[in-house]
């Protein structure tokens, strides 16, 4: 029964990642705008398949609803963060070096995590550092490569509140790990 259960969960996630893959690939057909060679697919494919599989080994540890949304939520955060910067960046463009600040994020929330044990308590405190950490990246980048010398595209306004975004994905997965601890 329970590996039943496993083999639909894997074919879900099976069938959303190439959903996901084929947004790309069909919007190539239509417009120059996309262009995504095979080492595009293959990262986001990689990128998507270790959040599946990192959900199915720790979210389904829990049979609390709430810490697996959270556990989603969180993921979802650190997916868009990862996208974004990585497509487009945040603060100016993909090749800005103030970019890589961003990865500190990442290494606060998976350090976080396996230093808690995945703990619905420890992860609330994780989360909420992450929002922090996010929030201090466009700080430290503007005290490190301030405008003109760097482009702050879309500007310094449109770099904080999409900073603010994600750090509010963490905030809202952190206050819902808290509730799982309860």
């Amino acid at each position: 029964m329970v590996l039943q259960s496993t083999k639909k969960r894997l074919a879900v996630w099976a069938l959303v990642i190439s959903a996901l893959l084929m947004i790309p690939l069909v919007a190539m057909q239509f417009t120059n705008e996309v262009n995504w060679d095979v080492s595009d697919f293959a990262i986001m494919g990689s990128v998507l398949i270790a959040i599946a599989m990192i959900y199915e080994l720790v979210a389904r540890r829990s049979e609390q609803t709430v810490y697996r949304i959270a556990m989603g939520i969180g993921l979802l955060g650190a997916f868009l963060l990862f996208w974004v910067n990585g497509a487009v960046g945040i603060i100016g463009n993909e090749g800005q070096p103030a970019n890589y600040l961003y990865a500190l994020t990442f290494v606060v929330i998976m350090g976080g995590s396996v230093l808690s044990g995945f703990t619905a308590r420890g992860l609330a405190y994780t989360l909420f550092t992450a929002a922090a950490v996010q929030m201090l990246v466009p700080v430290i980048a503007l005290i490190i490569w301030p405008p003109p010398d760097t482009s702050w595209s879309p500007s310094i306004f449109g770099v904080f509140l999409l900073t603010s975004f994600f750090a509010w994905l963490f905030l809202v997965s952190g206050l819902l790990f808290r509730k799982a601890n309860s």
